[in-house]
């Protein structure tokens, strides 16, 4: 029995000294959340209780931006915080507007060269479920449909934002 589980030891032992992608040479996690937090929000619904009958008739337009922004702290630390500005309406009126900032505490610790992908699109992917179920409470405790965001590719925002700055840089 004693020499079966020997080999498992160290296997085990052997394995953990093994550098994955997943970790960095320290050892460290690629990506540690260290809080996440609703920075700032704002709920409008300047037209209730006469709008419950109007999309009712009608449904309305719902218009969703999405912004990523970021500030260094200290200990290594960022703040990575998600913008949401969410605009329902009809063609007259106004529903709702939304506005939620929705930030997390990271250590990131990557090479330069996925410091900034890991920054715009991990980051952002960890926080979107949250800030995704807060926009549905708001929406339904607020007397309207629950409004659940679709999946939300921060890859193609990342690059989108990486075309727009190399144009403006080019213009330059």
């Amino acid at each position: 029995e004693n020499q079966d589980a020997a080999p498992e030891k160290a296997a085990t032992t052997a394995s953990s000294r093994i550098q994955t992608d997943d970790t960095a040479a320290d050892g460290a996690p690629p990506i540690t959340i260290k809080a996440q937090y609703v920075k700032d929000l704002s709920f409008e619904a300047p037209t209730t209780p006469s709008i419950f009958s109007a999309i009712q008739k009608k449904q309305p337009d719902v218009d969703v931006n999405i912004n990523i922004d970021h500030r260094s702290l200290e200990d290594d630390n960022i703040e990575v915080t998600l913008e949401f500005e969410v605009r329902c309406s009809t063609d007259d009126d106004i529903v709702f507007i939304i506005e939620l900032q929705y930030s997390g505490v990271f250590t990131i610790n990557v090479s330069d060269e996925h410091f900034q992908p890991v920054l715009f699109i991990e980051c952002p992917r960890l926080l979107f479920p949250f800030a995704r179920n807060i926009l549905a409470t708001i929406t339904r405790e607020a007397g309207f449909s629950q409004m659940m965001l679709g999946p939300v590719d921060f890859v193609t925002m990342y690059q989108n934002q990486l075309q727009q700055m190399a144009t403006k840089n080019s213009g330059s």
